[in-house]
């Protein structure tokens, strides 16, 4: 085993102190270290986007980030969305539209989302379908998906689809 080092990462407002060896990933500071199970260790190669954070505003794959990378951070798992035991709007809409069928896929979709949303407060239905194209899900055929993200996205644009 390498040599470990203490990184402080701050995740969801709280600083975590985490011994790692050097080569240990976001994604398994996060799950095995910090216990935030609700990012989800997919394919570990990039490929299907179920371990997206957002660091530092931007939508990130944990699999595919070193912890040290994330050392002074901003790291927001899905764990941090919900504010006072209150689901965020764009957590609402994935149950309301159904979006959430095995439910595996949900937390890095909606981290996906959640960046796209930051940045461009009220997309079109191409442009939230490109941004989440780096999303897999084997159960809903993305319909649902798309019609959450894309109810946010019409309450902010005042109803106009």
């Amino acid at each position: 085993m390498g040599k470990k080092t203490v990184l402080e990462l701050m995740i969801n407002g709280d600083t975590f102190e985490i011994a790692c060896a050097p080569n240990m990933t976001l994604l398994e500071a996060l799950r095995d270290k910090a216990l935030l199970t609700g990012t989800k260790r997919g394919c570990d190669t990039g490929g299907c986007g179920a371990c997206t954070v957002i660091m530092d505003g931007e939508a990130v794959l944990a699999c595919l980030t070193l912890a040290v990378e994330a050392e002074g951070c901003d790291i927001r798992t899905i764990e941090g969305l919900a504010l006072d035991g209150k689901l965020s709007p764009l957590q609402e809409a994935f149950v309301e539209h159904g979006a959430i069928q095995c439910g595996f896929c949900s937390p890095g979709f909606i981290m996906s989302a959640t960046a796209l949303l930051a940045e461009v407060p009220s997309p079109g239905r191409e442009e939230i379908r490109r941004h989440l194209a780096g999303n897999l899900c084997r159960c809903t055929g993305y319909v649902k998906i798309i019609g959450a993200v894309e109810s946010v996205a019409v309450k902010d644009r005042g109803g106009e689809k």
